[in-house]
């Protein structure tokens, strides 16, 4: 290890589906928070840790800052907004485009409000010309100032270990949080509600993901420790939304199973039984009690 060790927390924000979360499991290089194309993926701050001889870097993924429509929503934006002034540097993503729109002005406020340094990271590269790039860049720099400027394609991996070198000259020296091999604070049980949740998303349309939580009931590990039976319960909020998790002669729950449990697999290391249910709690995003149950308590602490 080197002499001078830097650690410190950096937190990413942004409006829905600017590719947070794509972009953290990029930089630690392993696949800890799910992704979709469908906007509001993210619920609770996902904290993973990015380690290597000379520096420990505590990402923290956080939801799409967005108008909020029920508890659920409000949960959502407030989770975002508290790390603000909680870490050492902001990670702000956008996508390019030569136009800010009111929901980005809406982040510039809080930023031009926060004595963190402010790095704007400039998503999703690989869809536009190398040409273009400058004239977004100048979009935003006009707008408010920031620490430095990073353009980035999260899902390429272009730019990414510069980005890593740019955040660590924002970071304090400190010790290291975690042992070298840590990626995530969050529970096995946790991954694997999510990685359930990911497959509803990908696979059913319209509104209904959005309305769904998923719980974790049991996870044993059989004697001879070589498979792991999952029990989990997806939560929805009405009839007729169990109807289209459920499939046709149960195939859309099938689907759904298998797809995760070949992940939850390779996360865990060995052979899963994973059994998953469907439960109906009506307009559950809008009870305190039921949020709390399914996971969303408001508590995250580092």
């Amino acid at each position: 290890m080197k002499d001078t060790f830097k650690s410190g927390f950096v937190t990413l924000i942004g409006r829905p589906n600017v590719g947070k979360s794509t972009l953290m499991n990029r930089l630690i290089g392993q696949k800890i928070a799910i992704t979709s194309s469908k906007p509001q993926t993210t619920r609770n701050r996902i904290q993973t840790v990015y380690t290597d001889e000379s520096r420990q870097i505590i990402f923290l993924d956080t939801p799409g800052i967005h108008k909020a429509k029920n508890k659920l929503g409000q949960f959502m934006v407030d989770t975002a907004k508290k790390t603000l002034s909680e870490v050492d540097v902001i990670l702000w993503l956008v996508e390019p485009g030569n136009y800010i729109g009111a929901g980005e002005q809406h982040i510039i406020e809080m930023l031009k409000n926060t004595d963190t340094p402010v790095i704007l990271v400039i998503n999703k590269i690989d869809t536009v010309k190398k040409e273009d790039i400058l004239t977004n860049i100048r979009t935003y720099t006009d707008a408010m100032d920031y620490a430095e400027v990073v353009p980035v394609s999260a899902l390429k991996g272009d730019n990414t270990n510069e980005l890593i070198d740019v955040i660590t000259k924002y970071l304090p020296e400190g010790p290291m949080y975690y042992e070298e091999d840590t990626l995530t604070d969050q529970p096995e049980r946790q991954i694997c509600a999510e990685l359930i949740r990911e497959k509803a998303l990908r696979f059913i349309s319209d509104e209904i993901p959005h309305g769904i939580a998923v719980t974790i009931e049991s996870m044993k590990e059989r004697p001879d420790g070589r498979l792991i039976d999952i029990e989990a319960t997806i939560i929805c909020e009405r009839e007729s939304h169990k109807g289209i998790i459920i499939g046709r002669k149960g195939a859309m729950l099938k689907k759904i199973g298998t797809k995760a449990r070949e992940e939850m697999e390779g996360l865990l290391g060995t052979r899963v039984n994973l059994n998953v249910w469907v439960k109906v709690r009506k307009d559950w995003r809008d009870s305190d009690i039921l949020m709390k149950n399914f996971g969303y308590t408001g508590n995250d602490e580092y």
